[in-house]
């Protein structure tokens, strides 16, 4: 490969901020700041496919379940689908006491009344009103010059706080939001803020929120936190505002100018979970909030169970979370290195001597544990399976909550089936996919009907005597053991030549009430040699014909 100089002087460097005496490198980070998820509004419009209404509702539960105060739903005056959005969830009372709902909007007439019909009958909402600022897009993009940018926000602010008046049984906050703030010159952001204030009047009792967003992040992070410190250091009056943050992650370190602009004197963060976004993504709420977490800040949100947040979050994105991607990834807690692996399960060893309830472990920064996974030797997945989002439909619409290596079993299933339509698959699809492969695997075998002997607890080991059809021809079994699972796989041996170990077992109820349907699972070994293992399920009112079913479910994937 020929070395070709790169036109590195197209390139202007970012110029650094005259702030001589800054102060953020000196302070430590001691609370969570008030989070604003924006992942239904800023994080779908960056989708491929944009969240339906199923969705959208799914991720906003799951936002709410995690502890989010400040939701933004979306733009609805720019989108129907937005709009209508926003009035299910105000008109069917989704939105808890305790969550203010966001909404954006323009500095448009048109768009501003449209937005104020939209949150109608909320109790609380925070009006987002933005409009670019930046040198670049003053001069490219609307050719105007300060004063007219000015006017129009000032403009858009004033109509807000009017339509407000006529909405009384909504809390109405205004957010403004110089858009480009990090490619806008200071001392025009604070004037521009300013005279938005002027025309909202905020007071340190009812303040408003001032957004900066790194709609572009085109500065080193100390840089960015220089600009936040000296806003926040120029600006009058700053026990009126909520000072936010939005950054965007272009130059990959969209975490950290989060962090250090924290440090310099922002209140708020608004980002997405995991960082989906435009581009290379907003900044990613979870690893901050898991950052925090690690240096003994209590984060502000409930992040205990993270399999769950991934799977929702890949079924409502239909994007995958990177199997390194921090603290969520499948291979996070995860050791290939044998130097690695030892010296984890001797600092595992040393914390249950030493009872100090102080987390300190080799590698693993975070205590698996708080996050509801576990420490994993060697585990090796396909990252482009979506399993996590396949395991939430099938949970989610149908009940079933299949283990961990049935999820990576099944979604190779999925992935082919995906790859030979072209087509993405419908949770319905999904699920009569699940519903060939092991329920209705009926042939070369199929359960008639069962007797154990004796019955009852505590009555010692057990004869079954099994009716199977085996391809069409009815045929008894019997076998012995020390309960069903083990009577009916010495009995397959025994009478139909089937030899199966049972390496895992799964059960589970599917719905409650008086047509009860239990669900089994059931991971075999292939008593050929090969050392091969798959899965069976079965589904039944009786849970006992549940797991025979699903071991004749395995039986039958063992001989295709």
């Amino acid at each position: 490969m020929n070395h070709i100089r790169m036109p590195a002087e197209k390139y202007t460097p970012f110029p650094p901020v005259k702030l001589t005496d800054r102060q953020w490198p000196n302070r430590t980070l001691d609370k969570a700041p008030i989070w604003c998820s924006v992942d239904l509004r800023d994080g779908n419009q960056a989708l491929i496919e944009p969240m339906g209404s199923d969705r959208k509702r799914a991720m906003f539960d799951l936002l709410v379940r995690m502890g989010f105060k400040e939701i933004e739903v979306g733009f609805p005056a720019a989108s129907q689908t937005d709009f209508d959005f926003c009035r299910e969830l105000i008109d069917e009372g989704r939105i808890p006491d305790d969550v203010t709902i966001q909404v954006l909007t323009q500095a448009r007439e048109e768009l501003i009344r449209r937005t104020f019909e939209g949150i109608k009958g909320a109790k609380r909402a925070v009006v987002h009103l933005y409009n670019s600022t930046s040198e670049l897009q003053r001069r490219v993009v609307f050719g105007q010059d300060r004063q007219g940018i000015t006017d129009i926000a000032v403009a858009g602010a004033r109509l807000i706080k009017r339509m407000a008046a006529e909405y009384p049984e909504t809390e109405v906050i205004l957010q403004y939001s110089p858009e480009s703030f990090t490619g806008t010159e200071l001392d025009f952001a604070v004037e521009i803020c300013e005279a938005v204030a002027e025309a909202w009047g905020p007071t340190a009792d009812r303040p408003m929120i001032l957004n900066l967003p790194a709609t572009v992040e085109m500065s080193m992070p100390n840089v960015h936190a220089d600009q936040i410190e000296w806003f926040c250091r120029t600006i009058k009056g700053r026990e009126r505002f909520i000072i936010s943050l939005h950054p965007h992650n272009d130059r990959g370190t969209g975490v950290a100018a989060a962090e250090m602009g924290m440090l310099a004197g922002a209140d708020r963060v608004e980002g997405t979970l995991f960082g989906n976004g435009e581009r290379t993504g907003n900044v990613d709420i979870v690893t901050l909030a898991l950052n925090l977490f690690t240096q003994g800040v209590d984060p502000g949100l409930v992040i205990d169970d993270i399999n769950e947040i991934v799977q929702v979050s890949e079924y409502c994105t239909q994007l995958p979370v990177h199997p390194r991607h921090p603290y969520a990834g499948e291979l996070v807690f995860t050791a290939f290195s044998g130097s690695h692996q030892d010296a984890i399960n001797k600092g595992l060893k040393a914390l249950s001597k030493s009872n100090s309830g102080k987390w300190e472990v080799p590698y693993l920064p975070i205590d698996p544990a708080d996050l509801g996974r576990s420490y994993e030797a060697v585990i090796r997945i396909n990252s482009q399976s979506g399993k996590g989002g396949i395991a939430y439909v099938l949970e989610s619409e149908f009940g079933l909550q299949i283990p961990r290596r049935l999820q990576m079993e099944f979604s190779k299933i999925v992935q082919r089936i995906a790859d030979e339509t072209g087509k993405e698959l419908s949770p319905s699809s999904i699920y009569e996919a699940f519903k060939t492969e092991y329920l209705d695997a009926e042939e070369p075998l199929k359960l008639v009907e069962h007797h154990t002997e004796p019955r009852g607890p505590n009555s010692g080991p057990r004869t079954m005597t099994v009716v199977l059809e085996k391809n069409g021809v009815p045929t008894t079994v019997r076998g012995k053991g020390t309960g069903p699972i083990d009577a009916f796989v010495d009995a397959l041996r025994q009478g139909a030549g089937i030899d199966l170990h049972v390496v895992d077992y799964h059960e589970h109820a599917v719905t409650t009430g008086e047509d009860a349907q239990a669900a089994a699972f059931v991971e075999v070994r292939v008593g050929n040699g090969d050392g091969r293992t798959l899965y069976g399920v079965g589904v039944d009112p009786d849970i006992v014909t549940a797991s025979l079913r699903a071991l004749v479910s395995a039986a039958n994937r063992a001989s295709r």
